[in-house]
């Protein structure tokens, strides 16, 4: 249950006056949320200066000022004109015309009754000698003047949202905010000089100079806190949890995981032999194993696994692998083969479009126990998908599985243990925000015979020699990808569309050019993706479908188009989808000059390295934590004050201070503790409160 001091700030955005059902949507649009809260939590960027007064002739081009006036002369448009309403007023200095599109008249003429003082404020502009302002800001009786603020600060709005209806919501807001109990460690508190709740976010919505809306700032950096040690509180009650939970120990004779290593086409890296230490001992525990595996593109994770499910089988129990697409599914099967099948063991891959006599021979076989290693879809924890003893499920792509995913192909074996491995390597300073419920092994070093890929950037004006150079490319056996933003041209983009490309190519050269695009059905894609392993295909025109799933070997040029309009991250996901086997590889950057700043730096930090963690370190320092690789839709927290690019100190701080809190009231009892569940439900981690055995 949701503390009753919370009510309040749960409520509707309804609730707060002057906002309707549209103004409500406007708002919630703008703020992200439905909820009075959402509206405490939307904090100021900006700010405007209304204390200046330099008299209408003084006033210069595109400021803020504020005048008292004489109201002169109104002059509304003609019926049916396209001339804004006038209102002409005057001061001692000169005079100022006031304009409005679409107005009410009778409005105004109530507003501004001729030869009556107003004080106006808003932007002035100047039109030859006309001095202007369109749409004041603010229009009082000069015994109002008290009511305008000299500072005011500047929302995040949506169209149709005014500034004057945010800050009205946003007054109503702070009317609503509870004092809370505070669940802050005192000395810390005392230490850092933070404001008590309350006051921090009036503190917020009141700046008073531009240092006001910096992370730094104390009342921000209070709040900025609170959401850290909120998140971090609740991974690790889930770690508690988990790590309480019972599982069962997997252990063997070692004689599969030898056969595994003595068949393997290379010797493992160093990372990879300390990975499956962590990962054995993990098994061998008896409680459940829930580790995440990440590391470079191409450094090997498949490898780790295939390990891992060797060591399940000389246990005795199943592997299940879940992929998001089933092209993946398809291509970790074929690798686990190649590894496994040399040892003794069976792979078989089930997705949807296995159907009918082939489906139920594959599900007999699994429900006996015939098949050591399944990979697949969500097909696997369908309904009538049996294991005859499931021990470790293999989750590849985490962040494209919800939690309830996991749960139910969890359910389909008696408490299995659990590898999630991901590709895109997460900076060391986030891991902690992303997988602080998660023992972590990371996978820095690539295997040994990869060559480094060489990587170039050159402008769209050079695409006939780029054609050219793919030509003389796939004369000599090579194969390409050619990567486009979009699947077909949009009337508000200019981007090259992947079919347009494809023709093109097709028209320009005498080369197989395939197309593979994410709207395409999966046997399709599947098809497409074939064509061009086995050369029948020598370009592969695609969007990002690519990024992660279709895998050639023999490829061994990347042309990224538009690659301005790409992310860091994902234009070095993109990259290694080239360089896996011993052949000098190269990617070619094309870009629509001319570059801002962030995409010339992101061009070359991608020219200067191949490591993905510090490229990962870099997106992060350029884009800031709030849209790192696009992790909104990737299980990444979506913090409102913390910015972890700038703030990583403050993220250690929670973490040992959630750490602390679990070990001596690990059911958060207590007045601290009380506090501390209505922290988890103010920032809805209330999953946190509900593994509470007491919550």
């Amino acid at each position: 249950m949701r503390p009753e001091i919370l009510f309040p700030l749960f409520a509707d955005l309804e609730t707060l006056p002057g906002l309707g059902p549209k103004m409500a949507r406007l708002v919630a649009r703008a703020t992200g949320g439905t909820h009075v809260k959402d509206v405490l939590f939307h904090a100021p960027t900006g700010l405007i200066d209304r204390s200046a007064r330099p008299g209408v002739a003084n006033a210069a081009d595109g400021t803020v000022c504020t005048f008292e006036v004489t109201v002169d002369r109104h002059f509304p448009p003609e019926k049916g004109g396209r001339r804004p309403y006038r209102v002409r007023t005057s001061d001692e200095t000169g005079f100022l015309t006031l304009a409005w599109f679409h107005a009410r008249p009778d409005w105004l003429r109530k507003q501004l009754p001729e030869g009556e003082r107003r004080i106006v404020s808003g932007k002035v502009e100047r039109f030859g000698d006309e001095i202007q302002m369109l749409h004041p800001d603010h229009i009082l009786k000069p015994e109002e003047a008290e009511e305008m603020p000299a500072v005011e600060p500047v929302y995040p709005l949506t169209a149709e949202l005014s500034p004057k209806t945010m800050r009205k919501a946003v007054t109503a807001a702070l009317e609503r905010a509870p004092d809370m109990p505070e669940w802050l460690d005192p000395a810390l508190k005392d230490q850092r000089k933070w404001p008590d709740w309350r006051a921090a976010v009036g503190a917020v919505h009141a700046p008073e100079r531009s240092l006001d809306l910096e992370p730094s700032a104390k009342p921000r950096e209070r709040l900025a806190y609170d959401e850290l040690l909120a998140h971090q509180l609740a991974l690790s009650l889930a770690r508690t949890q988990r790590r309480g939970a019972a599982g069962r120990p997997l252990s063997g004779d070692g004689v599969t995981v030898r056969a595994v290593l003595s068949s393997a086409p290379f010797k493992p890296t160093k990372s990879q032999t300390e990975a499956f230490a962590a990962i054995e001992a993990d098994m061998a525990e008896p409680v459940r194993m829930m580790r995440l595996l990440h590391g470079d593109v191409g450094a090997g994770k498949t490898f780790v696994a295939a390990l891992a499910a060797a060591r399940a089988a000389e246990a005795g129990v199943q592997t299940a692998v879940m992929a998001p697409t089933e092209i993946l599914a398809r291509q970790h099967a074929g690798a686990f083969a190649r590894f496994l099948e040399p040892a003794g063991l069976t792979v078989a891959v089930l997705t949807g479009r296995d159907k009918g006599k082939k489906r139920e021979a594959i599900l007999e076989r699994l429900a006996g126990g015939e098949i050591d290693v399944v990979c697949g879809t969500h097909a696997l924890f369908q309904e009538g998908v049996e294991f005859q003893d499931l021990g470790l499920v293999v989750v590849d792509e985490q962040h494209r599985f919800g939690v309830s995913d996991r749960a139910r192909l969890g359910a389909k074996g008696a408490r299995p243990d659990t590898l999630v491995m991901s590709a895109t390597p997460i900076p060391r300073t986030l891991a902690l925000s992303v997988y602080g419920d998660l023992d972590v092994s990371e996978l820095p070093d690539k295997p040994a015979g990869r060559r480094p890929i060489t990587t170039s950037a050159a402008p769209m004006e050079r695409l006939d020699d780029v054609v050219a150079a793919v030509e003389r490319a796939c004369a000599k056996g090579e194969r390409v990808y050619w990567v486009c933003p979009l699947v077909e041209e949009s009337e508000l983009s200019d981007l090259t569309a992947a079919e347009d490309r494809q023709r093109d190519l097709k028209a320009r050269t005498k080369l197989a050019v395939g197309l593979v695009h994410g709207r395409m059905k999966p046997a399709e894609k599947e098809a497409a993706a074939e064509a061009f392993r086995a050369g029948e295909i020598q370009v592969l025109v695609a969007t990002t479908v690519i990024e992660v799933g279709v895998d050639s070997p023999d490829a061994t040029v990347m042309i990224i188009e538009h690659a301005e309009r790409f992310g860091l991250a994902q234009l070095h996901q993109l990259r290694g989808r080239v360089g896996r086997g011993d052949k000098q590889s190269s990617c070619l950057l094309l870009y629509q000059g001319p570059l801002g700043e962030t995409a010339r730096a992101r061009l070359d930090i991608l020219r200067e390295t191949e490591d993905g963690f510090r490229i990962a370190e870099e997106d992060l320092r350029l884009r800031g934590s709030g849209d790192l690789l696009g992790l909104k839709q990737t299980g990444f927290p979506c913090f409102r004050f913390a910015d972890l690019s700038r703030q990583a100190d403050l993220l250690r701080v929670a973490a040992d201070d959630a750490r602390l809190i679990v070990e001596r009231t690990p059911q958060l009892d207590g007045a601290r503790g009380q506090a501390l569940r209505a922290l988890l439900y103010l920032h809805e981690r209330d999953e946190g409160v509900r593994l509470l055995r007491g919550g």
